[in-house]
């Protein structure tokens, strides 16, 4: 489980296991990424290179996107307390 989607730019190792984690679920299992990170950003926040480009082309084939919207929730509660 990844707890934030890109959080933190992955370094070799972890772009190989998203590689191989998503080839393994691709067209049989569900795959959840939740992010404040722009989709067009991805690609540049995975490294940009031959594994961004495969992890990327397994995400954006056949998805469901929900788009929670660009308000921060926190911010939100804080001003309606």
């Amino acid at each position: 489980m990844i707890d934030e989607w890109l959080l933190d730019h992955p370094d070799e190792a972890m772009r190989s296991m998203l590689l191989e984690l998503l080839e393994r679920r691709y067209d049989s299992a569900s795959t959840v990424f939740c992010t404040q990170y722009a989709k067009k950003d991805w690609h540049q926040r995975l490294g940009s290179g031959v594994h961004a480009d495969a992890i990327m082309d397994r995400i954006v084939h056949n998805p469901i996107w929900v788009d929670t919207g660009t308000h921060n929730m926190r911010e939100h509660v804080t001003m309606n307390q």
